[in-house]
């Protein structure tokens, strides 16, 4: 096998399937675009869902690249030797283009040819197929023909073998998953894939989409099939270098050796330090501007960075050992990415806020354990005062069962178990009527409501002359549309009116919205409105609704502003300092 750097791999990828004729488009944003459905940008082919589904791409229908990902439902795992919350996928695409046989060609070339991987030392796994899908005979096939043994391609269920879709609707279908075979002997007849022995460890995936899942379940053929694959950086190169764990390789290099220098023990602790750091950097470092807070994407990276500091008071490293990792990691990837770069002081000074935030969390959670010390029963305090500690102080249960372990206390910790998955069930109904619905279904109504968002900013610049009013985020479902735009202040009630009057007006005018594609340059020059840090290298997909609004956007648009309604501000309130959020709705 070839031994590559994460810089070299990623060259050699993307050049290989550029070579093939694809497109290499950069790496969106970190927090999807006008989908609700997921908080973070979990895989390669969630920026291109529209196109998944039939919008013509600018670039064409074979596309490449290497994608910013964050998962979050494998955070207890972290620390084992290849789970990270953050990871770099790189990927491949067939819209409507290729198809099976094509893509397992790539695939097998590109790891036989271009990264050396012995033949014998892959295995295969496809879908076993079930009542709603047929078995991936084709798939099975392709792999035989390039030479893959028999004895070392698996069928499997959907649980192993099938993706998709994004939230609860969309493009899914079958795929066929790519494994290196460990040097290590099968831990039972029925080794398999589906193991967790170890002896298996995936390394591409190879999507083939097939079907439009309703959100009641049911399936229907695309009219486009597609192709999407997904290879995770951090482990090809753990396995090409013949590491024994992702927190080996190079760009884990600098950070791991600021933690080894301190001399301290607990090696999971260092993983789950230097994984929830480099998360850290990557949202706080994003073009979308994701900032610690009690809600949404916020929340998720302040619960990052205050377990990384739990960790390292658990090992006894000052928090302020957290910084330094953070430079490394930002030295490590500011040259790929230039937000991390270009935000170095904002990644450092929200960080140390936020430890210092968290420091003093600790603080009046101490006073508050001492405080129940003096209530407590039978020496065993209660799983409801516990979780109390963890959910109204942000105490860790970990650090309340340590302080009540020296002092001689025990804890209830079913009962605490009990409250927190009634928390968990409750936080989960809410989140699912949160983000039902999204981009992922591209329905009628999100499109008109996407469109509603271009008609919305134009009002406001108009309203409020001022035409340094831009987009800072949007949300839509299908129900409602949610708007951040820079503005210093609160809109008075006869501002909101206005602005609804203005959108009516054109509504009620029947304007035709019109989409051009064209470089960037020319769109700029034209004056289209647009966040060009998650641009497409040479084409971009211009939206004119006649002469009030021109933004370079990727739909998806309805075909007439008669086709929207009427539209009602339902809310207008401060997002962040100096970000106005508007709520709005189409009847």
């Amino acid at each position: 096998m070839k031994k590559l750097s994460s810089k070299e791999l990623r060259k050699e990828y993307l050049d290989f399937f550029k070579q093939r004729g694809h497109k290499e488009i950069p790496s969106a944003s970190l927090i999807p675009d006008n989908d609700p459905t997921v908080l973070f940008t979990t895989a390669g082919m969630h920026p291109l869902v529209p196109y998944l589904l039939g919008e013509s791409h600018p670039l064409g229908k074979r596309l490449t690249n290497c994608q910013k990902c964050v998962r979050t439902g494998d955070i207890d795992k972290v620390g084992d030797s290849s789970h990270c919350t953050f990871f770099e996928m790189l990927g491949n695409w067939s819209l409507g283009d290729y198809f099976k046989e094509e893509s397992i060609s790539y695939s097998f070339e590109f790891l036989t040819k271009v990264l050396e991987i012995p033949v014998e030392k892959l295995a295969i796994t496809c879908f076993e197929g079930d009542e709603n899908a047929p078995k991936d005979e084709i798939s099975y096939n392709a792999w035989l023909k390039k030479g893959i043994k028999k004895e070392n391609i698996y069928f499997l269920s959907k649980e192993h073998n099938w993706w998709g879709p994004a939230g609860n609707a969309g493009p899914c279908g079958p795929d066929t998953e790519i494994f290196i075979i460990a040097d290590k002997e099968p831990c039972s007849k029925e080794c398999s894939p589906a193991c967790d022995c170890g002896r298996f460890l995936e390394i591409w995936n190879n999507v083939f989409m097939e079907y439009d899942q309703s959100s009641d379940g049911s399936l229907k053929p695309l009219k486009q099939k597609n192709v999407d694959t997904g290879m995770g950086l951090e482990r090809t190169v753990a396995v090409l270098n013949g590491y024994d764990t992702v927190y080996q390789i190079d760009v884990f290099k600098k950070a791991k050796e600021i933690l080894d220098a301190k001399e301290k023990e607990g090696e999971k602790q260092k993983r789950i330090i230097l994984d929830h750091m480099r998360t850290a950097v990557f949202l706080l470092g994003d073009i979308k501007g994701v900032t610690p807070s009690n809600v949404d994407q916020g929340y998720v990276l302040r619960r990052l960075i205050r377990r990384a500091v739990r960790f390292a008071r658990l090992i006894e490293l000052d928090s302020e050992v957290l910084l330094e990792i953070c430079q490394a990691f930002i030295d490590e990837y500011g040259e790929v990415y230039e937000d991390i770069s270009q935000n170095r002081e904002k990644i450092l000074s929200e960080l140390g806020m936020e430890i210092l935030r968290f420091n003093k969390t600790i603080e009046q959670g101490l006073k508050e354990f001492e405080k129940l010390l003096k209530y407590i029963k039978d020496n065993r305090m209660s799983g409801k005062a516990a979780f109390r500690l963890y959910d109204t102080f942000g105490f860790p249960i970990e650090m309340t069962l340590e302080l009540a372990k020296d002092h001689g206390v025990s804890v209830d910790i079913e009962g605490f178990e009990r409250a927190f998955e009634e928390h968990q069930r409750k936080s989960k109904i809410g989140s699912e009527q949160k983000f039902k619905g999204g981009l992922a279904e591209n329905t009628e109504r999100t499109a008109r409501l996407h469109t509603a968002t271009h008609l919305l900013l134009c009002a406001l610049k108009k309203v409020l002359n001022d035409q340094n009013i831009h987009q800072k985020g949007s949300n839509i479902t299908a129900e409602r549309l949610r708007f951040d735009f820079n503005f210093p202040r609160a809109l008075t009630e006869q501002e909101k009116n206005m602005v609804e009057d203005y959108i009516n007006g054109i509504i009620k005018e029947g304007v035709d919205v019109t989409q051009e594609e064209m470089s960037l340059k020319e769109a700029m020059d034209a004056g289209a409105e647009g966040v060009f840090g998650d641009r497409y290298q040479d084409k971009v997909k211009v939206y004119s609704i006649g002469d009030y609004s021109k933004e370079i956007c990727g739909g998806p648009h309805i075909k007439n502003t008669s086709e929207l309604g009427t539209f009602k501000i339902i809310k207008e309130q401060s997002s962040s300092s100096g970000i106005r959020r508007i709520r709005a709705i189409l009847e």
